[in-house]
């Protein structure tokens, strides 16, 4: 059985490079992922981070849908804290009343952002409990219509104009067992962010998921979908070396730096890098799938093996638009 793939774009902004260019990038990167088969393709929503061109996902999902015409089209994802229901559900009943039945609305949990970012978003309230993020996700749902209005009016007294009757796909996205539990609970789709959660937490994320679905309106079995960040190259040395900016740029995150641009592969090259930051490095990409074709296509065998997915959504990485196509041609 051959398992479906999909995109998740990142949308970089590398050093010297405009917004402009970033996002014409990243509608350039769905149309040859249109081209070649894939499923669907995903933006994801970030906040102060100058490396991201992603910060507006409706907007940006509105402007690749309209230049593309089969590929399904999504978030992967919003992160529906920062909103109120009632908007997203607008905004994406507004993009399937557009585009018809290939919007997928992927929610996450987690903000984003850094926490000062998220106090701005939030209007100064950055506190979230355990029971915000379900209660907003049965509210969309109402909103939705696909399940009764709820007690206090939602999808009856106050309506989402559009959707009401304009349903985008819902997925919950996680990258820990929390988003696994309730995304089997409301038996929903579920999408597991390995490429940057990979580790003894994949394996149980996609069990528990699976331990507790129970039957929906949405879903009659469990579906899901795994993340993997991918790099295709001549070989394991070509591949690691053009994971550089990516991985330098994340590690000046990981070492409390301010966010800014991918950097250049020559910068990335020139940074003196100690045994500890190559094993960090090291570590990471073993996780995923950075190599030639042949272990690329093994390792997403594999993490289909240990993860049950049904699906299987790749993050292009490299420095430039020609390493990420490559990728996403030899794999298709």
């Amino acid at each position: 059985m051959t398992t479906a793939l999909s995109v998740l774009d990142l949308a970089s902004v590398y050093d010297g490079m405009s917004h402009s260019e970033s996002l014409a990038q990243t509608i350039e990167t769905a149309r040859v992922a249109e081209r070649l088969g894939y499923r669907r393709f995903w933006v994801a929503e970030h906040h102060g981070m100058p490396a991201i061109a992603s910060s507006a996902p409706a907007v940006l999902i509105g402007a690749i849908a309209a230049a593309t015409a089969t590929i399904r089209v999504g978030s992967g994802g919003v992160m529906l804290p920062n909103h109120s229901s009632l908007v997203v559900a607008e905004q994406f009943g507004t993009l399937v009343a557009l585009h018809g039945d290939r919007i997928d609305l992927g929610l996450g949990r987690a903000a984003g952002t850094d926490p000062l970012t998220t106090s701005v978003l939030r209007r100064g309230d950055a506190r979230e409990s355990v029971d915000d993020f379900p209660t907003q996700v049965i509210e969309l749902l109402a909103w939705f219509g696909t399940i009764p209005p709820l007690a206090n009016g939602i999808g009856s007294r106050v309506v989402a104009v559009p959707g009401r009757g304009d349903s985008p796909e819902l997925w919950l996205l996680g990258s820990s067992d929390f988003s696994a539990r309730l995304a089997g609970l409301m038996g929903l789709p579920f999408a597991f962010a390995h490429h940057f959660a990979g580790g003894p937490n994949t394996r149980l994320a996609f069990e528990t998921y699976r331990r507790h679905f129970a039957a929906s309106v949405m879903l009659d079995e469990p579906h899901s979908m795994v993340a993997v960040a991918v790099l295709v190259a001549d070989d394991a040395a070509q591949a690691d070396r053009l994971t550089l900016p990516g991985s330098l740029g994340f590690l000046r995150l990981r070492q409390g730096a301010r966010p800014s641009r991918v950097p250049t592969l020559a910068e990335a090259e020139a940074h003196d890098w100690i045994a500890a930051e190559l094993a960090w490095v090291a570590d990471r990409n073993s996780q995923q799938a950075i190599g030639s074709i042949e272990h690329v296509r093994a390792r997403l065998d594999e993490l289909v093996e240990i993860t049950g997915a049904d699906e299987v959504i790749v993050v292009p990485q490299g420095p430039d638009l020609e390493t990420k196509t490559r990728a996403l041609t030899e794999l298709a």
